[in-house]
């Protein structure tokens, strides 16, 4: 199973979730792998990419097809819940961005050298 989330074609929507977690489990993580379970069944989700380093920084890029899906996500009122018990419990910090995207692409190795590489 890939980490990565696929990759339609743009446009669409990235969700940048940046956030210093404080210490302490206090529930996060079941309640993080409920929200990744929700958002997978809301309309317009494209799919997430997520990190954490040792220090409790953390990054989660969702994808959504539209404005008003991201709009719709931040509404779900578990999504709301998640949101405020995080403020009260699980982070000291986070940003969130909203970011079009409007173009994509990638390469893997088994695929063989990347276009322009020249087989190098």
């Amino acid at each position: 199973m890939s980490r990565f989330a696929p990759r339609p074609e743009p446009p669409y929507y990235a969700v940048i979730f940046t956030a210093q977690r404080t210490d302490g489990e206090h529930g996060y993580g079941e309640v993080a792998d409920r929200m990744a379970e929700l958002a997978s069944q809301q309309p317009g989700y494209l799919g997430v990419e997520s990190t954490r380093d040792d220090a409790g920084l953390g990054i989660t890029v969702s994808y959504w097809r539209t404005l008003a899906d991201v709009s719709a996500w931040r509404r779900q009122w578990e999504h709301t819940a998640a949101r405020n018990q995080g403020r009260a419990q699980w982070y000291s910090h986070y940003e969130l961005r909203v970011a079009k995207v409007e173009r994509a692409y990638g390469w893997d190795r088994a695929d063989g050298p990347a276009p322009g590489d020249g087989g190098a």
